[in-house]
């Protein structure tokens, strides 16, 4: 039976490929985009959904389907404060996911970054961390997350930090072997396909994908 895919941060970079390559496979029939504003595409199977993050039951009326892909985000600079920065990386995630499992959502999938850990040391890889937990504690039938290394991709604004990064890490791109190849910089496309993958599979409990698995997976 076809599924009802919804998409948090289909705007963003990676969330722009999933979209595209879900309304190009038939084991979708419907792709709900969840959006703060208006969004210029429209295409056959493709759902435009304007919700406000803080309104539970504008989300809950929302958050319907089968299977919930999450790949929102942002960076501390560009929200302007690490508290805004978690409200989103953290809030929307966490709060769409418990919503979306009481409204019976049996799967999540969810982009988070390669280095997330609870107890990290560096704010934005902390609220990863806390995010995955809180994740892993909502109770869905099968629950997926991603940590990408350094996405490789156009987009819309700059980023100095993450293309000095990338430059450098590519330089060194064939020396990253054996448990650095995780390391290496991955296409967004690529994440976007394996997350498409991880959800036909539907793997029953909790899967965590570093970066050199989810290049695998997403280039088969």
């Amino acid at each position: 039976m076809n599924k009802t895919a919804i998409v948090i941060g289909a705007t963003g970079l990676t969330g722009t490929h999933l979209v595209a390559a879900l309304l190009q496979d038939p084991a979708f029939d419907k792709v709900k985009v969840l959006i703060r504003r208006p969004w210029a595409h429209s295409r056959p199977r493709l759902e435009n959904v304007i919700v406000d993050f803080e309104d539970d039951d504008n989300l809950a009326a929302a958050l319907q389907g089968d299977v919930l892909f999450c790949c929102i985000g942002t960076t501390i600079k560009k929200a302007g404060s690490q508290e805004r920065f978690r409200a989103v990386d953290y809030g929307i995630p966490v709060k769409c996911a418990s919503i979306a499992h009481g409204q019976g959502v049996s799967q999540i999938l969810v982009m988070s970054s390669i280095g997330a850990n609870t107890h990290s040391r560096n704010f934005y890889l902390r609220t990863k961390g806390e995010m995955e937990e809180a994740i892993q504690q909502t109770g869905f039938h099968s629950i997926a997350i991603f940590r990408p290394s350094m996405l490789i991709g156009s987009r819309k604004e700059f980023r100095l930090g993450e293309w000095l990064g990338k430059y450098l890490i590519q330089l060194f791109y064939f020396l990253l072997q054996g448990r650095w190849k995780k390391y290496r910089p991955i296409k967004a496309a690529t994440v976007a396909n394996a997350m498409i993958a991880a959800a036909k599979q539907e793997e029953a409990g909790i899967s965590v994908y570093e970066s050199d698995a989810i290049q695998q997976m997403g280039a088969s």
